[in-house]
């Protein structure tokens, strides 16, 4: 693992803790604590002072006090990798996931609790995620029978991403269960990471199949579930719940960018991922977005290559996928073309870099 990379910090700055509580808006890369505090309940299970642990990682312990509390995602990736450093644990994001309830999500768990129906529920948190994280992306897919919910990281370079998926999707499994019933479990579940010497903590929590070594991380159930009613759903409170949530979406150039990249990691690996069929989820013209994302200095090539890396790094860095699977699931025909795009994007080879070789 790196070692960590402090952030700078405001000396001038006479109150982080109400700084970071006046922020309405997330700015891309940023993330509201929500189940990340629980990472200070789980490292104390250790016997571990946790505040030693949070200021080595450029934060203040003082921040894990409010789950509204708003934080950079990449030092979220930055503490979880010095915990599974001091613990020898190399499941602590699941440990972190189970901890966290459906309120652990905030305003969007609240949303969840009070729709109509699971179906409803799901899509309120794929709605409506980006206000409480700006780091990670959830998508929800329906084929025949089977519901696939999935959840990724976008956010370039982040470390840990195999310990923050993992209590991503244990967290969802909660939710889900909260709104499905106590009895509620997924069929099976996939995840992006090496399988470990000991898988039995998945399973348990889980309490499905857990397939390591996959593309995508996933939460595999019934489709019939999405029909459930939410037991004890307010029309009302739901109504005051959208409106606060809708308040909080910012509509401005700042996030535009990012919201692409959000698009983006939800469809590249199903290849649905061309300038066009992007406009066309976010309903504008496709010289629309281009002339926006111009007005951003930036390319949609640049985009889309940009999170074909991160994909794909994080898939050589964190599972044993074949290169020519990693290849077919970023879109590439043949297993040579993905190995010249990762060479041009890292002037190293994909071999190269799953083993670390110059």
């Amino acid at each position: 693992m790196k070692d960590p990379v402090l952030p700078s910090t405001n000396a001038s700055d006479p109150n982080p803790i109400a700084t970071q509580r006046s922020a309405r808006t997330l700015l891309p890369g940023h993330i509201h604590l929500g189940v990340a505090k629980e990472i200070v309940p789980t490292l104390s299970a250790f016997g571990i002072d946790p505040d030693p642990v949070i200021r080595v990682a450029g934060l203040d312990p003082r921040l894990f006090e409010d789950g509204a509390n708003i934080i950079p995602h990449a030092a979220l990736g930055r503490l979880l990798t010095l915990c599974v450093a001091r613990t020898h644990c190399p499941h602590f994001g699941l440990l972190v996931g189970q901890r966290a309830t459906i309120l652990s999500l905030g305003l969007v768990g609240r949303l969840m609790q009070h729709s109509e129906t699971v179906g409803d529920a799901l899509n309120a948190l794929v709605s409506n995620l980006s206000i409480q994280n700006r780091g990670s992306v959830p998508s929800l897919t329906i084929c025949g029978e089977t519901a696939l919910f999935t959840f990724s990281v976008y956010q370039p370079e982040t470390e840990s991403v195999d310990q923050i998926t993992d209590g991503s999707l244990a967290v969802a499994a909660n939710a889900i269960g909260a709104v499905c019933g106590g009895e509620w479990r997924p069929m099976e579940v996939l995840l992006p990471r090496a399988a470990p010497k000991d898988p039995e903590p998945f399973r348990r929590h889980f309490r499905a199949p857990v397939r390591f070594n996959q593309e995508v991380a996933t939460l595999v159930f019934a489709s019939g579930d999405l029909e459930r009613k939410v037991v004890g759903a307010d029309p009302l409170l739901r109504a005051v719940l959208e409106e606060r949530i809708n308040a909080m979406k910012d509509p401005s150039a700042s996030t535009f960018v990012d919201d692409i990249r959000r698009l983006l990691r939800t469809q590249l690996t199903s290849n649905r991922c061309s300038a066009e069929e992007i406009a066309s989820l976010l309903t504008m013209h496709r010289r629309t977005l281009s002339r926006r994302l111009k007005g951003n200095g930036i390319r949609y090539r640049t985009l889309n290559n940009e999170i074909r890396f991160e994909i794909a790094r994080q898939l050589l860095e964190d599972t044993k996928v074949p290169l020519a699977e990693i290849a077919a699931a970023l879109g590439y025909s043949e297993a040579s073309a993905f190995t010249r795009a990762f060479r041009r994007w890292s002037g190293q080879s994909p071999l190269a870099w799953r083993t670390g070789l110059p």
